[in-house]
């Protein structure tokens, strides 16, 4: 079995800005550099025969390349219980029709699509018993962080390995998206 996720990759600029964000905060688990990312669809496991099917499907979503803005620091979980820092998004029609045409693709070749509404962020950290306290001056300090646009012009298929120190993301396929195509 293979547990499989369509995301954006981030550019390694983007990256390294990211890094630096809320670097501070105690009981945080981190998410490594080479595995900063934006889920699109998550897929779950498969078969290894499904995984050329998702491929071949994959290869069908026809969008145009955007720009992109990361916007905002906030946190899932509640205000007890923080379980992870993330890094927004700033409004892109693109990206909303970009996640559709994959969802849409994926649903058409029988793979159940994800029912959380789609929320796009970039996971930073992981926290485990972790107080309020220890994430605010994270999360005031970096509520109004807006970082520079970069370009969208593909997104990747992704295979994860679970680890003792957090998964292990392995791209398998990256799609190309086109200038001037429809989205």
């Amino acid at each position: 079995m293979s547990r499989l996720f369509v995301a954006l990759p981030l550019p390694a600029d983007q990256c390294q800005r990211l890094r630096t964000l809320c670097s501070g905060v105690r009981d945080a688990r981190w998410a490594e550099e080479a595995n900063l990312h934006m889920t699109l669809q998550f897929i779950g496991e498969v078969r290894g025969s499904e995984v050329a099917e998702i491929t071949a499907a994959l290869s069908w979503v026809e969008a145009e390349s955007f720009d992109l803005t990361l916007s905002g620091v906030g946190h899932f979980g509640s205000n007890r219980k923080i379980r992870s820092l993330w890094v927004g998004i700033q409004s892109s029609a693109a990206l909303y029709r970009l996640q559709k045409k994959i969802a849409n693709v994926l649903t058409r070749t029988g793979i159940a699509s994800d029912t959380r509404k789609f929320s796009p962020h970039i996971t930073l950290a992981r926290l485990k018993n972790s107080t309020p306290l220890n994430v605010r001056d994270c999360l005031e300090g970096h509520s109004y962080f807006r970082g520079p646009s970069f370009k969208v012009d593909s997104f990747t298929l992704f295979h994860s390995y679970p680890a003792h120190t957090g998964a292990i993301y392995t791209p398998l396929e990256n799609f190309s998206l086109r200038n001037g195509a429809p989205i």
